[in-house]
């Protein structure tokens, strides 16, 4: 058996994540290869991914990076299994990695793609699953550009959200970053009311007018009344027209507007894990 030195167990180690003994198997295995024994790794996390690929991932982090101009931000997801791993330093601070690697990418399959540490990062999440032995994949990823954008991430990395406002006025960092975190708290369903999908109106019309009917009102009155619902729906619902969670007596955009009177919300991103 080819003996194998912990100067190069450590160095395994360093390289690919996996534990002491792992590498110690792999080194051996692979008669003291280097670069064999990082393909036994591989090819391990492989064999892992495969068996757990039905596995509910439905923990992990969130995270939200913004660039250095403040006109680009994304937001994506490092799923795990369980909330042990989750919480674990290693586990949030490759999320932070590839979250800042993200941001030069506009969709979740170029980014997936990407090179990242000598793997693309589909190769490095397949072999984090041999090393951590749980399904580790990309959930969420969400992309925003805007004049200026602000982010949020929700503490224990549970929820991440990106703010676009329509110009870098001053105040603006603060403005982004308190209707992020309104965006967080209340999970809008659009900006605005165009924002809202089509279906999701004639879902709520519909909801509205059983509500109705159960009341006993004519079904001649339906219509009016469910307007009427549809209108306290959006205020409730549209991240513009919600109350303000800092200060109930205005809305978010009047909020926004009382930072500079041109000052808009041009979109919002939100990716929750669960």
């Amino acid at each position: 058996m080819v003996k194998v030195t912990a100067a190069e167990v450590n160095n395994l180690r360093k390289t690919t994540g996996a534990g002491m003994m792992d590498c110690k198997k792999a080194l051996v295995e692979a008669e003291g290869d280097f670069e064999k024994a990082i393909e036994i790794l591989r090819k391990k996390g492989q064999k892992v991914a495969a068996k757990r690929a039905d596995r509910d991932s439905s923990e992990g982090a969130t995270i939200a990076r913004v660039n250095s101009e403040k006109t680009s931000g994304v937001i994506i997801s490092l799923n795990c299994e369980t909330d042990f791993v989750a919480k674990n330093d290693s586990f949030v601070t490759l999320a932070n990695n590839l979250a800042e690697l993200a941001l030069d990418f506009d969709n979740k399959d170029e980014f997936l793609n990407a090179s990242f540490n000598g793997l693309t990062v589909q190769e490095k999440l397949t072999e984090q699953t041999g090393v951590i032995g749980e399904k580790i994949e990309i959930g969420g990823f969400r992309k925003l550009n805007a004049p200026f954008v602000g982010s949020y991430i929700h503490a224990g990395n549970k929820i991440a959200t990106l703010v676009g406002l329509s110009s870098a006025v001053e105040g603006a960092e603060v403005a982004a970053k308190d209707v992020a975190m309104q965006a967080a708290a209340m999970n809008p369903v659009g900006l605005d009311e165009a924002a809202v999908d089509q279906s999701v109106i004639d879902k709520e019309i519909e909801i509205a007018k059983e509500q109705l009917r159960q009341e006993g009102k004519p079904e001649a009155m339906l219509d009016n009344i469910a307007k009427g619902k549809l209108k306290r729906f959006f205020k409730d619902n549209t991240l513009v027209n919600q109350a303000f969670i800092k200060d109930n007596k205005q809305s978010v955009s009047q909020y926004v507007k009382s930072v500079d009177p041109k000052l808009e919300i041009t979109g919002f991103e939100r990716v929750a894990l669960g």
